[in-house]
């Protein structure tokens, strides 16, 4: 009875406060339940069967008695939970089906744009594979070689993308929880997401680089592969399977300072424009765009060597000493090596040949983080809100 008098009063209270906003909280809350059903549906289905719970029974219990008073009446006064009011910490796999989604969306919406900053990336292009920006280059791509041109290559990137980012991801949230509550408990700490940004990537990038590989190949201008599996049929046969990851450390060398920018800008944007750390969309479009941008300018020139040793432009070969010291026309080396690479690119392009690509790679790189980071985000969000209130719905049936 004392509990039924409580909660009546909690609700006339709230009923003179809302007004038109108790109309808007009720709106967005029928949105939310009916996107529930049509989106999370199967997101939902595939965490679950990996973890059935979001947090463990204390996180449930803290958050449902966090007002002081009934379940009910925290149930009742918020029909949409705060973000931050989930369950401290989604669950692993919550990380990885968001990272996934966010991962594929990212690279399938951005590829025609990736397609073109490869080919702008191109040391001694052919005269037909030279371009005054990007918007020529996709012109003229699609008059010249088909509307699908730009595209080819994008089943590779789907494939190797989605678990490449649920590793990404996952790994990036569990490390810099961890390393946050060492360093800095309860507030924002660089140095552990900066570690944390170092170890995802190296976990990102060992899914990602024969995709990579795949991809670049088949993107750059007159490739010689019909397809994905003829092109990893041709590349497994005439260089072995060494080759699928001879840009590796450069990767490395490359996305790690790009990782260690972006997330450290990233959380840096977070804290000025989203200090609670709410799901606030445009925060995280902005904050994502403005991080993706500064990383990708800052580390152009690696992205440039990485080209180059993924595609292996016949055109920049090196001859290969033949036997008695002579040179055998025709035949050349691999270019191996991040330092090998570098030397290379400076003896054909100087200085200047290091940025080449570089405006193809920012316009990339900005849509292409702000996605990430909002449909992550947007996943992240709705999967753990939804798990939270099914959960909550399933304590009140046993209640009963």
């Amino acid at each position: 009875m004392e509990a039924d008098g409580f909660l009546r009063r909690r609700r006339m209270t709230a009923e003179r406060a809302g007004g038109d906003a108790g109309v808007a909280g009720a709106s967005a809350g029928a949105e939310v339940r009916w996107l529930g059903g049509r989106i999370w549906g199967v997101s939902e289905s595939l965490v679950g069967s990996l973890s059935p719970r979001i947090g463990s029974e204390t996180e449930i219990k803290n958050v449902i008695l966090v007002s002081g008073g009934p379940p009910e009446v925290t149930l009742a006064d918020s029909s949409e939970p705060d973000y931050e009011g989930l369950p401290r910490g989604a669950s692993t796999s919550t990380h990885m089906v968001a990272g996934a989604v966010a991962g594929i969306m990212e690279h399938c919406l951005m590829f025609p744009i990736d397609c073109v900053k490869t080919r702008m990336q191109s040391l001694q292009p052919e005269p037909a594979a030279r371009y005054r920006n990007v918007m020529d280059a996709l012109r003229r791509i699609i008059t010249t070689e088909g509307v699908w041109r730009p595209m080819r290559g994008l089943n590779a990137t789907a494939v190797g993308a989605g678990p490449a980012h649920a590793l990404y991801f996952a790994c990036y949230e569990k490390l810099k929880k961890s390393l946050g509550d060492i360093i800095h408990p309860g507030a924002n700490s660089h140095l552990a997401n900066g570690t944390a940004g170092c170890v995802a990537t190296l976990l990102h990038d060992a899914a990602m680089n024969p995709s990579e590989v795949v991809k670049q190949r088949l993107q750059m201008y007159n490739s010689p592969y019909g397809g994905v599996m003829d092109c990893v049929r041709a590349v497994w046969q005439r260089e072995g399977a060494a080759a699928f990851y001879r840009s590796y450390t450069t990767q490395l060398t490359m996305n790690v300072p790009f990782q260690v920018l972006h997330f450290m800008t990233y959380e840096s944007l977070q804290e000025l424009l989203n200090p609670h750390r709410q799901y606030n969309p445009s925060s995280h479009m902005v904050s994502g765009a403005l991080a993706g941008a500064i990383a990708a300018a800052a580390t152009t020139p690696l992205d440039v060597c990485k080209t180059l040793l993924n595609t292996q432009e016949s055109l920049v070969g090196l001859p290969a000493a033949g036997q008695g010291g002579g040179q055998r026309q025709g035949t050349h080396r691999h270019i191996t090596g991040l330092a090998h690479a570098f030397r290379t690119v400076y003896r054909l392009g100087g200085l200047p040949g290091f940025f080449k690509g570089v405006q193809a790679r920012v316009i990339y790189q900005m849509p292409s983080t702000a996605i990430s980071w909002s449909v992550y985000e947007f996943f992240k969000y709705g999967i753990t809100k939804h798990q939270h209130e099914k959960r909550i719905a399933q304590w009140r049936e046993g209640e009963k």
